[in-house]
């Protein structure tokens, strides 16, 4: 890693500082991974009430860290769409007298929001031409793109004159989280079998996914070699995947695919004995739950989007055109169609043992 990363064109101030407003990620993976950023604010500023602005689907992520004491939810879609709606957002937030706002995301839109608040104190990467409205800016490096999400966040807090707890990042659920699990695994031989969770999504695009018909082999595989119970996860638009994979291990699965919210799929992916997916956001929850976990990548980078976690096995084939980043394969899909069924099955059964 280079040793200039980032740089900020001032540190934040350690002084009157009681309230803290965090603008977070808009993406479950994503949130995940500004985790140990967030613990590092926490670690400067440890007597200030940090609230965290974020999007109803990702802020249960945040609401299980022990270093936020607040969330606020930003509705858009939704009462806070649009212009007005932004103005809206801007009022509601005046009300908490925030003393500075760290903006984890990199949208200009989040540096107008805190500036139409009133929040004096405005920091965060310069991106999105938004280098003008925060009064703390930090300016990225071409190192950046080399590096780890988790470090990208990391550098960020660490430029502005943070303590850093840390990158290692482990998410611990609260017991009342925990329990949301039982309702689903109701069956009394599950508490003596196996639980694999398999999310065969991916939101970017298709060229994230490995094909639906490989990952029903693997489980049907499973299955005849355990005794095992399959939980499918997903949001509504994995729902055509998962049902595929269901017809294929009829009565040994739980197709959840739209039908949990995100504390439930935490709670369930924790009782998971391995976890075998996409580059998604889940992988990074398997991860930090420290699922162990089996990630197929194809299109992107492991370098810089790998779960976090030690128990971990990457599956990837080095070919020539990836990571392309793209999301749709524009040639033969040769990433994904490389990596064969036996090849995901011995990682399990390695995954298994340990």
């Amino acid at each position: 890693m280079e040793t200039l990363i980032v740089r900020a064109n001032k540190r934040l101030p350690r002084e009157g500082i009681r309230e803290i407003l965090i603008r977070g990620t808009n993406w479950i993976g994503d949130a995940v991974m500004t985790l140990p950023a967030v613990a590092a604010i926490r670690r400067t500023w440890p007597q200030a009430q940090i609230s965290i602005l974020a999007k109803p689907w990702v802020a249960d992520i945040y609401r299980e860290s022990k270093d936020v004491d607040r969330i606020l939810n930003f509705e858009d879609p939704g009462r806070h769409q649009g212009p007005f709606g932004k103005i809206r957002l801007a009022g509601e937030l005046r009300q908490f007298h925030f003393d500075m706002a760290i903006l984890l995301q990199n949208a200009i839109e989040a540096a107008i929001i805190a500036r139409l608040a009133g929040i004096p104190v405005r920091a965060g990467y310069n991106s999105d031409a938004r280098g003008w409205l925060l009064t703390h800016s930090v300016h990225r490096t071409p190192a950046i793109r080399k590096i780890h999400q988790i470090d990208y966040y990391l550098e960020m807090v660490k430029a502005l004159g943070c303590n850093s707890a840390g990158r290692n990042l482990h998410l611990d659920l609260r017991p009342d989280t925990c329990s949301l699990a039982d309702a689903w695994l109701t069956a009394p031989e599950s508490k003596h079998q196996l639980i694999i969770g398999i999310a065969p999504g991916a939101a970017y695009g298709p060229a994230k996914r490995w094909p639906v018909d490989r990952f029903a082999a693997v489980a049907a595989e499973i299955i005849s070699e355990y005794p095992a119970t399959i939980i499918l996860f997903g949001s509504k638009q994995d729902e055509d995947v998962t049902d595929a994979i269901a017809t294929t291990i009829q009565g040994h699965c739980l197709n959840l695919a739209g039908k949990t919210s995100v504390r439930e799929v935490m709670a369930l992916i924790d009782r998971c004995h391995a976890f075998i997916t996409n580059d998604s956001g889940l992988m990074h929850v398997a991860g930090a739950l420290n699922v162990p976990t089996i990630a197929i990548f194809g299109s992107t980078n492991p370098v810089t989007t790998s779960p976090p976690g030690e128990r971990n096995i990457i599956i990837r084939k080095p070919v020539d055109c990836s990571p392309c980043l793209k999301t749709v394969c524009p040639t033969d899909f040769r990433c994904m169609n490389l990596i064969g069924i036996e090849e995901v099955l011995a990682a399990v059964r390695q995954a298994i043992k340990t």
